[in-house]
């Protein structure tokens, strides 16, 4: 079905590439950088670039990470044709910290009963968290601290810095949307100190029984997919 001669898309393509571009713009003004994601097409993701072989979430231009941008019409522009998947740009206005879906909860869960009441460094732990349909959990915190040897040595909790990115809602895969568990706006835009963060998450570990272990800290290679990590 042709919308129009301008928007060569179906009506329900049409509304969703609006909600995405409302999302990102969003994202945008509140000094987030974002970048254009390849789009859902069926069960895989499809970038527009010829030859490209992957199948998982990416972002749809190859010099993804300088060209991510707070600028308004430079946002709005990347969405004014396609529905792309709206990513965010991680190590510059917040860093995340992503776990299991049984690690997240947890921590969730002893943030919402006990922010405020933990003692320094524990009780400054709420912000936004991201969530995705494979139970991926993405705590947002403040820049530039690495992951505790302890984190480090669990092969599913990564830390997403400079040179990554993340998927932000309301972005489709084919297992359904990314959502945010705690939205940004329910926190005023704050974010926690990784260190209060990561403290939580050693603790649910550790609950979980699974004693980590200290190691060298793993950093997310440029480009690696959420989706694909997961799998």
């Amino acid at each position: 079905m042709q919308w129009s001669n301008r928007w060569p898309i179906g009506p329900w393509e049409y509304l969703d590439r609006l909600r995405l571009r409302r999302a990102a713009l969003r994202y945008a003004a509140r000094g987030w950088a974002v970048t254009p994601g390849a789009r859902l097409d069926g069960h895989r993701f499809a970038c527009g670039r010829p030859g490209c072989p992957i199948r998982g979430c990416h972002p749809a231009v190859e010099s993804w990470e300088d060209d991510a941008s707070t600028d308004p019409a430079r946002v709005a522009g990347w969405w004014r044709r396609r529905p792309y998947s709206v990513l965010l740009a991680t190590g510059r206005t917040f860093d995340a910290l992503e776990v299991p879906a049984a690690v997240g909860l947890r921590v969730l869960g002893a943030v919402r009963l006990h922010t405020g009441v933990l003692g320094p460094g524990r009780g400054e732990a709420r912000g936004p968290v991201a969530v995705t349909p494979s139970g991926r959990w993405m705590f947002l915190v403040r820049p530039g601290a690495d992951l505790r040897p302890e984190l480090g040595a669990c092969l599913d909790v990564l830390r997403h810095g400079r040179g990554s990115w993340i998927p932000a809602a309301p972005s489709r895969t084919p297992e359904g949307p990314v959502r945010w568990a705690v939205s940004p706006e329910q926190t005023a835009w704050r974010l926690p100190e990784s260190a209060a963060v990561q403290a939580m998450l050693l603790d649910a570990l550790e609950a979980l029984g699974r004693r980590p272990r200290p190691a060298a800290a793993v950093s997310v290679p440029r480009q690696l997919s959420t989706a694909r990590r997961a799998a």
